[in-house]
């Protein structure tokens, strides 16, 4: 696509963070219960015994219940560390320490094992604003997550984490953003027709 999407990509991404901030306690208590059990779900579906996840900031679908059953079942599970060069370093998740990291959001404290950590995971669990039904995901703007699929030589299927209306027919697309092969959402695990990567 030769169109600068990134002014539509904005105006979407406000539109879906003020919908994330209205949510009630309820609604959110609600949605992390189904949430967990979807995540759980799929993870022994696939049978991975190793994840890449993350830590989920406040108007953000809740991973930390997840992240706790996998610590728990001995799954070892990877969180991303953004860096000053646009790439993600990964630490192991011990349920210990966590800071506001470089993008913003919540990150674990721990050792860093590099950008090519992520190579070793079965199942990787990405954040995004948005998804639509061909597993083209609207990410927050940043572009962590598409340069690090983008240089995966050998990439594990990747879902996104996201609330139940954020499946939407159609998001926009630009040449970088890498898809999805499906989301987990607190009512569903959806699997999209196998992408291209770009």
């Amino acid at each position: 696509m030769s169109a600068d999407l990134s002014p539509q990509k904005r105006a979407l991404r406000a539109e879906l963070r003020e919908r994330r901030r209205n949510l009630t306690s309820t609604e959110r208590e609600a949605a992390a219960a189904g949430l967990t059990r979807n995540l759980i779900a799929l993870t022994q579906q696939i049978g991975a015994r190793s994840v890449s996840c993350f830590l989920s900031s406040v108007d953000e679908p809740q991973t930390r219940p997840f992240l706790e059953w996998a610590r728990s079942k001995g799954i070892r599970t990877l969180l991303p560390i953004a860096r000053s060069d646009g790439l993600l370093d990964w630490t192991r998740y011990t349920g210990e320490d966590e800071e506001i990291g470089l993008a913003g959001v919540p990150e674990p404290v721990g050792d860093l094992l590099g950008p090519i950590a992520i190579n070793d995971v079965d199942l990787i669990f990405v954040p995004a604003a948005s998804v639509d039904q061909q597993g083209v995901r609207l990410g927050w703007g940043r572009g962590y997550y598409d340069k690090t699929l983008g240089s995966m030589e050998k990439c594990p299927p990747v879902y996104a984490v996201v609330f139940d209306t954020e499946v939407v027919d159609e998001v926009p697309r630009e040449r970088h953003d890498q898809p999805v092969n499906g989301a987990v959402t607190p009512a569903r695990i959806l699997a999209f027709p196998l992408p291209s990567r770009s």
